[in-house]
């Protein structure tokens, strides 16, 4: 009994400790840490939310910024929700370009579920599809594997409702999940592009009119 209480109790202070070195990069109220496009990003509800309508679209895609660093390994959890329409990404390892552009690795969304957990690239197109287990060479060559069954693993996505997306970087590694349930995982050899850190940023994207919201976002870095 003893033992057994020791052990409870260690594991209780080992996951305090690990809980303690997760950062909560969006305070739920304002936009203190992140820079975006005047007049697309707020707070609606406590979520970082961009919306475009018939009277107002969106012409071209715009990135709200986290300014809080540039990380390298980490473990990135997010709440995200979308209309039907909606279509967005997260940002991971990127560049910030001018005029609040981004360029690099994207955990990608849509309302419909289609583009939830796949990873894209700016300069290379679809990096790893959901269910599948990609490796990329030195060369650029794709070796894809199984990692599941796609419309299986999107079933766990609920439309036009709130997921969680987590995502773990760590070296050339980076594994998605939405609401637990892993998406797709790749490992990135490209002697040329493959990126090592960068900024964090949510994505507005051009098209019908839609509404995109993400809250509870907390970063974890990685020894």
């Amino acid at each position: 009994m003893k033992h057994s209480l020791f052990v409870t109790l260690l594991l209780s202070a080992v996951a305090v400790a690990q809980e303690s070195d997760v950062v909560p990069i969006f305070n739920g109220k304002d936009l203190t840490g992140w820079d975006g496009k005047p007049g697309w990003w707020k707070v609606e509800d406590g979520a970082l939310t961009a919306e475009s309508t018939p009277d107002k679209p969106c012409a071209e895609c715009n990135y709200l910024i986290w300014r809080g660093g540039q990380p390298s390994d980490f473990e990135l959890t997010a709440d995200f929700k979308l209309s039907g329409q909606g279509n967005s990404g997260i940002q991971l390892r990127s560049l910030a370009l001018p005029n609040w552009d981004t360029s690099g690795y994207q955990a990608d969304m849509t309302g419909d579920g289609g583009l939830v957990g796949f990873v894209y690239e700016h300069t290379r197109g679809l990096i790893a599809g959901r269910g599948e287990r990609v490796t990329i060479t030195a060369d650029g060559k794709r070796d894809v594997k199984v990692l599941g069954d796609p419309a299986e693993l999107n079933k766990v996505y609920r439309k036009e409702d709130w997921n969680t997306y987590r995502i773990i970087c760590r070296g050339p590694d980076i594994t998605l999940y939405v609401n637990g349930t892993p998406m797709c995982q790749f490992t990135d050899h490209d002697s040329r592009q493959a990126a090592a850190r960068g900024v964090i940023a949510l994505q507005m994207h051009p098209g019908p009119a839609m509404k995109v919201q993400f809250r509870n976002i907390r970063l974890k870095e990685l020894k």
